[in-house]
Formats: C-alpha cells, sequence, structure tokens
C-alpha cells in the first residue's frame, strides 16, 4: 500500500473529477469513488486547511493499492487538523466498499498513527465512530486504540491511543 499526503493540486483535482485525479496521482480511481464520508464538503474543507503549509501531513492521505502507475486509489485517511495544545490529533478514515475486510484500513491507522507520533508534541492519538460500525472498531482495536467514551457529537463513540512510553 501507498500514502499520498493531500496537497492543493491533488484535492483540486478530486474536485475536479475522477478523471483529474487519476491523471496527477498517477493511479486508476474506481467508479465509485469518493468513499463514504469524503464527499464535496469534506475536501473543499481540507483544500482549505491546506492554504496553510504547516496543515501538509495532518490533512487527508490517499491510499493507493500499490505504487503508481498500476495502482488503484481505494481511500482516504487523515487527521483532523494539526494536534491540539494537548497534543491530541483526530484521525479519521474510510476504504471503497469492495476494498474492504482485506486489511487496508488497519494497516493506513498503523501508518498514521507511528507518522502522527513521529512528532514530539503528539501525545494522543483519537479516533470517533458509531457503535455499530464493529468492522471500524475493530481497526482501532487492532491498532491498540482503548474505548475512552463519548464522542463529540451524539450516538458517537471515541477512542484514542497514547503514545508509547518510551524510557
Amino acid at each position: 500500500m501507498t500514502l499520498v499526503s493531500a496537497t492543493v493540486a491533488l484535492l483540486e483535482a478530486d474536485l475536479s473529477g475522477r478523471a483529474q485525479l487519476a491523471d496527477l496521482i498517477g493511479a486508476q480511481v474506481p467508479q465509485s469513488w469518493p468513499p463514504d464520508l469524503y464527499e464535496r464538503a469534506a475536501m473543499k474543507f481540507a483544500l482549505q486547511l491546506l492554504q496553510d503549509p504547516a496543515e501538509q501531513g495532518w490533512s487527508f492521505w490517499y491510499l493507493l493499492t500499490q505504487s503508481p502507475p498500476e495502482a488503484e486509489v481505494f481511500g482516504i485517511c487523515g487527521f483532523k487538523g494539526r494536534p491540539d495544545d494537548a497534543g491530541s490529533v483526530e484521525i479519521a478514515y474510510s476504504v471503497l466498499s469492495q476494498f474492504r475486510n482485506q486489511g487496508y484500513a488497519s494497516e493506513a491507522v498503523s501508518r498514521l498513527v507511528l507518522w502522527a507520533f513521529s512528532h514530539q508534541n503528539v501525545k494522543q492519538v483519537t479516533a470517533e465512530t458509531l457503535p455499530h460500525l464493529r468492522q471500524s472498531i475493530r481497526v482501532l482495536e487492532k491498532n491498540g486504540f482503548i474505548f475512552t467514551g463519548p464522542g463529540s457529537e451524539h450516538g458517537v463513540v471515541r477512542y484514542a491511543v497514547q503514545r508509547p512510553d518510551r524510557r
């Protein structure tokens, strides 16, 4: 799997259509694109955030099955902005339905958590999901996240993983 950090150019291409995204990222983009939860409003919000170069990496990451040119874009994961003052950052992810249950989401979350913890100011990575989305919860649990209680919206639950203690 290859993760490609979103840029202004990639997001603009994505908003322009699958063909433009495919040309710029160098991979096939399935007809079913985009994945759940990553519609135009989310893309526009990420595009707005990326106007600040300090947001690079703290936004979306495109998930590709392998390295271009044989690759296929199959999902998006990423952060909902830079870490807060307490060192907490929230992660989100979504994979096209035809790519689910193949370990892709678990690997993507693992790699982004490692990337986040490579920044000294990050102490915790959180994620929110609906309690009935067992596959999403399983992805989090495989990556060491533990249930911490209610999320930021009604009916949502929060999970978190702490930076490993390195004494």
